[in-house]
């Protein structure tokens, strides 16, 4: 399925605007590091803009909806744990997990392209 819909045309035509703003999505998820609530703000972003993007584009706010949900997930589970020690490499792991998940997400979108597996947890 990512087979075809990858370079549609609609991912050349109409989806310019659209690819700038999952590109926003994902710099405010990324921005989330150091500014928690940027993310928040990314997910309603995705919800509201998922059902009218092109399939290619659409695949990119799943990802990018489940990102913010998984993260969240690792980030409880690492605060409520960071009092035994173990919590603080949990933390570091969402930090980096999610910044190597948005970098792979803006790769693929700069190409036009979906993201291989948007239902993956890893990245």
């Amino acid at each position: 399925m990512v087979e075809e819909m990858r370079h549609h045309p609609e991912s050349v035509s109409g989806g310019t605007s659209g690819a700038t703003t999952a590109k926003v999505v994902y710099i405010l998820l990324l921005a989330s590091v150091l500014i928690g609530l940027t993310s928040l703000i990314g997910v309603i972003i995705a919800y509201i803009n998922r059902s009218d993007a092109p399939a290619w584009l659409a695949s990119h706010y799943r990802f990018q909806i489940r990102t913010f949900w998984i993260g969240l997930l690792y980030l409880f589970c690492g605060i409520l744990l960071s009092g035994v020690g173990i919590g603080w490499l949990i933390i570091i792991f969402w930090a980096a997990w999610l910044i190597i998940r948005c970098a792979k997400g803006i790769k693929y979108l700069d190409r036009g392209a979906p993201p291989p597996d948007p239902a993956t947890w890893l990245t």
